[in-house]
C-alpha cells in the first residue's frame, strides 16, 4: 500500500476496502479540517467518509489507516442494511474481524492545551474550563458570587 498523503485519500480508502473487507468502496472519502474531537465520521445520508487530516499530520499513517478501517465498518454494514451503530453487535464483530480500533487516540495538540481556573470570591468554588469565561457576564453557579481568574493552570486532563 502507498503512503497516505493529503491528495490520495480516496485511492487509499478504496484499497483498504478491497484488502480488509473484500468489497469495493464506490462512494466518496475526503478530509474535513473542521472535525475537532474525532478522527473521522461516516455520513449515511450522503454515503460519505470524512477523515480528520490532523490525525495523519500528528499521529501518522498507522493511526489514519485504523480510522479509515473503522469508518469502512460503518459504511459496509450500512450498505448491507445491518446494524452499523457503535453499540450494534454486527459492528463490534466486524471491528474485531478487520482489526479496526474502537476509538482513536487523542491528538497530542489537544493534550497540550491548558486548563483555565476560575474561583468564586464568595464561596471559593473552583471551576476548570478549556475556554475563557466572561467574568462580567457569568457568575458562580452555586452561590451567584463573582468569578476571579486564577493564575495556576495545568495541562488538560483526560
Amino acid at each position: 500500500m502507498k503512503e497516505i498523503t493529503i491528495h490520495n485519500l480516496q485511492q487509499i480508502v478504496e484499497e483498504i476496502s478491497i484488502e480488509w473487507f473484500n468489497r469495493p468502496f464506490v462512494d466518496t472519502a475526503r478530509y474535513n479540517n473542521r472535525l475537532r474531537t474525532t478522527g473521522g465520521r461516516y455520513l449515511p445520508g450522503k454515503r460519505l467518509i470524512e477523515i480528520n487530516p490532523k490525525y495523519l499530520q500528528e499521529l501518522g499513517q498507522e493511526e489514519t489507516i485504523g480510522i479509515i478501517k473503522h469508518e469502512l465498518c460503518h459504511y459496509h454494514l450500512h450498505i448491507e442494511g445491518k446494524g452499523y451503530g457503535h453499540r450494534d453487535p454486527e459492528f463490534r464483530e466486524l471491528l474485531q474481524q478487520t482489526e479496526s480500533p474502537r476509538f482513536c487516540n487523542m491528538l497530542p495538540s489537544l493534550k497540550e492545551k491548558k486548563l483555565l481556573y476560575y474561583k468564586c470570591t464568595k464561596c471559593g468554588h473552583v471551576y476548570k474550563r478549556k475556554k475563557t469565561v466572561n467574568t462580567r457576564k457569568y457568575g458562580c453557579g452555586k452561590c451567584g458570587g463573582k468569578l476571579k481568574k486564577q493564575e495556576n493552570t495545568g495541562l488538560l486532563e483526560k
